[in-house]
């Protein structure tokens, strides 16, 4: 168990205690003593997530929702290490592989972790988490109801507000109306209701807002940030603004 380690004991705050941690001790039994005992339970203080939280948090959801359809495949398997690799580099994408199959392993407690990320996690943080885990269900190329309906209960559970998760999800199960679902509109909205509901969208995903996680989840919420863009180029591109 030693090669998990040194990733797991580095950055982590609050992910060392309550279900998280005890999930985490399940998982790899005494690699880190006191997770379970609650030895590294939250200190006050921490007002923003350390990266070792984040990734440990995704690593745990995105579990729960690749095995929602009762059966994890490759391509969610890759996805997650792609990112991983994208952002860290081979040894630590090798080293999360190897801790999300432990993960799989174990009974996810989805309302419990969920609880977790929300007090603990700020709001721009978690909706770079949910764009993440709507990335794996979509990897394979298909939105199985069953994936979509965990993040849809993650959300809940995160405190996601029901026009951001239409927002994310659109930018990933298109229809004819996608466009308006990502900047939070509808087809009627004016052209000055269409300019000011960008200038919001541009704000909330800014990749700034996650700039505490470090380079490594920017560059992802940079993604997210050109969905807005995009989309509001397709519809100026449909009325004929400039």
């Amino acid at each position: 168990m030693a090669k998990y380690g040194k990733w797991i004991g580095g950055g982590l705050g609050w992910a060392f205690g309550g279900p998280i941690g005890a999930l985490l001790g399940f998982a790899f039994g005494s690699m880190i003593d006191g997770m379970k005992s609650g030895k590294y339970e939250h200190k006050a203080g921490y007002s923003r997530t350390l990266p070792g939280d984040f990734s440990v948090s995704l690593l745990i959801m995105a579990a729960a929702v690749m095995k929602a359809d009762g059966k994890v495949v490759r391509s969610e398997l890759d996805f997650v290490k792609q990112f991983f690799l994208q952002n860290f580099g081979q040894a630590h994408a090798d080293e999360k592989i190897l801790a999300l199959r432990e993960i799989l392993k174990q009974n996810i407690d989805v309302r419990e972790i969920s609880m977790q990320i929300k007090q603990y996690m700020e709001y721009p943080s978690r909706l770079q988490l949910l764009h993440l885990l709507f990335g794996i269900s979509l990897a394979d190329g298909y939105a199985h109801p069953e994936e979509i309906r965990v993040i849809d209960t993650i959300r809940s559970y995160l405190g996601i507000r029901a026009n951001d998760y239409e927002s994310i999800k659109a930018m990933f199960v298109k229809d004819t109306d996608s466009a308006f679902k990502i900047l939070e509109i509808t087809p009627n909205a004016t052209d000055e209701e269409l300019k000011k509901a960008y200038r919001k969208m541009a704000v909330k995903y800014h990749p700034d807002k996650v700039s505490h996680l470090g380079t490594e989840i920017q560059k992802s919420a940079k993604e997210k940030f050109q969905e807005v863009n995009t989309a509001y180029e397709i519809i100026k591109k449909q009325r004929g603004i400039n």
